[in-house]
């Protein structure tokens, strides 16, 4: 676990119970920079969530940078998360990047909705999709 993920965990541990946690993550979608007009448009569009939800990959050097945006506050959060965990890493190291493992150590999966957590993991598979088209 890289040292944001890690940073991302002792925050989590340290918040006493999922309603303070829920607030944090909400915290986090809140500190999200909009996008450029451009993608908000359907090219950037993640399939698969029930809010409207964009996701953009730049390249900085041999990293990868994403960004996003939504609708639904909750999400800004989740997406938000995502960027901790992906942003900044080689392609490669994303697509190397064990999430199940990540998500369990975070107790996040268990405490989203199912709805939630299909959108989630739409997410993550356009992440890691954009990642390995440059592998």
């Amino acid at each position: 676990m890289d040292e944001k993920t890690q940073e991302l965990k002792d925050t989590f541990e340290i918040l006493p119970d999922w309603e303070e946690r829920y607030g944090f993550i909400i915290d986090l979608g809140k500190k999200l920079e909009p996008l450029p007009e451009h993608a908000y448009s359907e090219e950037y569009k993640v399939r698969g969530c029930m809010s409207q939800v964009w996701l953009i990959a730049e390249n900085d050097g041999p990293k990868m940078v994403f960004k996003g945006d939504s609708d639904a506050h909750i999400v800004r959060g989740l997406i938000a998360i995502l960027l901790i965990i992906f942003s900044g890493k080689t392609a490669q190291e994303i697509v190397d990047t064990d999430i199940n493992a990540i998500f369990e150590e975070l107790e996040l999966e268990q405490h989203i909705t199912m709805n939630r957590r299909n959108g989630l993991f739409s997410m993550v598979e356009t992440i890691q999709r954009l990642a390995a088209q440059q592998v």
